[in-house]
């Protein structure tokens, strides 16, 4: 979804702009809620879509949230940013929102270690809501930090292969690649060389192609960022050595950084029409849910197929799962009004009709069982394989921490250094950059 997936791909580095301060976020005290959750009431509620579609889908699920709750009336405002947010939420005030929500899933430790979204468990606990019944797990994981959970999730995102069938069948390839080897092969068979540049290229494998950024490769190996002391594992953990060593040698094998590179600056944009992946300049694309309706808008002339993304080869069994991120959303500190906000909160993130209307609308990845489940969810084949990630007991995202995406603004700078060939001991590269994390996340505390 344009809204969604252009923050995700800006996740990182929105997230190191945030500085969040616990003491400016105070709440109410106890539940931190004393309004009359009955009582005749108007709510803000904040979010980021800023695209018509997007927008009109939100007021239409607000709408229907009024009409099952007459007595709160909610004012929406969008197109508000992480940075807005956070600026809103330490100065406080009347004119702040009482509903909050973030594209920004990797900022949820500080949201929750620093105050900044309010605690949910005592709502939750009132309203009766046994959340591992209602809410897959990758998804419950991303909205809460160190037993603090600050958010539900709203609609989720989840990474996948979008492959050119016409091109694979050209080339002879009967299926997607299930294991990272194969996908090795399939890349090299569908790239086809043109002088110093490329006809077609089987995959873009830089780090600074789109979607292709380590956290989306390392989900498909079986991987800690940290160890049991909270200590960065990226050094001692030979995961992350083998996907910076496949990524590296897929990168020497397509034809080199350099060529590479130079191949990139040709590319569309990323949410436009010329998107590589549309015009057929790569063959084979990382990307999420959303890719499927912009493609289709740009009325690509190819038949698209969709599929997990590969796996490391000794992790077989794990074939499916996938990378999921995906929109936060809780209740501001400050806000007088919170059991009002709550129950919007509670309508827009577990409320079965809500989350599949919501769904279809922007066609993101619902975020909960009954939702994924609904004869009333817009599907078909090419969109069933994301929600299927969404469900994989494997599917997983990268740990909450207080530094927010800051380790893996790390580990990505090694990537870019790694792949460039500017380092040569991959070895020392990592030990440098887990003792980087450590301090990092130590002055973050």
């Amino acid at each position: 979804m344009p809204g969604t997936s252009r923050n995700a791909a800006l996740t990182l580095a929105t997230a190191v702009s945030l500085t969040l301060l616990a003491t400016a976020c105070t709440g109410q005290s106890g539940s931190g809620a004393t309004d009359d959750p009955n009582a005749e009431t108007t709510i803000t509620f904040w979010h980021g879509w800023s695209a018509p579609a997007e927008v009109k889908a939100v007021q239409e699920n607000v709408d229907r949230f009024e009409k099952a709750h007459p007595n709160i009336k909610v004012k929406v405002v969008g197109n508000i940013n992480d940075d807005k947010l956070n600026q809103a939420l330490r100065a406080g005030g009347s004119k702040g929102p009482d509903v909050v929500s973030s594209f920004t899933t990797s900022n949820i430790g500080k949201f929750c270690s620093s105050g900044a979204f309010l605690d949910l468990e005592p709502f939750i606990e009132k309203s009766e809501l046994d959340l591992d019944k209602i809410i897959p797990k990758p998804m419950l994981e991303y909205t809460q930090f160190e037993g603090t959970r600050c958010a539900l999730p709203l609609l989720g995102d989840a990474y996948g292969l979008y492959y050119n069938k016409d091109a694979f069948e050209k080339a002879g390839i009967e299926q997607p690649p299930k294991t990272w080897s194969e996908f090795a092969e399939v890349a090299r068979k569908l790239t086809e060389p043109e002088g110093n540049s490329y006809e077609q290229l089987g995959f873009m494998p830089n780090y600074h192609g789109y979607e292709t950024t380590t956290e989306h490769y390392m989900a498909q190996w079986d991987h800690s960022y940290f160890d049991d002391e909270g200590k960065s594992a990226v050094a001692e953990d030979p995961a992350f050595a083998e996907m910076l060593t496949f990524q590296k040698k897929l990168v020497d094998d397509l034809g080199g950084y350099a060529k590479l590179e130079k191949y990139r600056t040709a590319f569309g944009d990323e949410w436009g029409a010329k998107h590589p992946f549309h015009t057929g300049q790569v063959a084979m694309q990382l990307d999420g849910e959303w890719r499927l309706g912009m493609a289709k808008d740009a009325g690509v002339g190819f038949e698209i197929g969709t599929a997990p993304l590969p796996v490391a080869d000794d992790e077989a069994d794990e074939y499916g799962k996938g990378f999921l991120s995906g929109t936060i959303m809780g209740i501001a500190p400050r806000s007088k009004k919170q059991n009002a906000a709550w129950e919007l909160v509670k309508y827009m993130t577990t409320d079965t009709e809500a989350v599949v209307a919501f769904s279809n609308a922007i066609r993101n990845v619902p975020s909960t069982y009954a939702a994924l489940k609904s004869p009333d969810l817009k599907t078909d084949p090419a969109f069933e394989t994301f929600l299927d990630i969404a469900q994989h007991p494997e599917s997983n995202s990268p740990p909450a921490s207080v530094d927010g995406a800051g380790y893996m603004l790390t580990l990505q700078d090694l990537g870019y250094r790694y792949e460039s060939g500017k380092v040569k001991n991959l070895k020392a590269a990592l030990k440098q950059t887990a003792a980087q994390i450590d301090r990092d996340i130590e002055q973050a505390k």
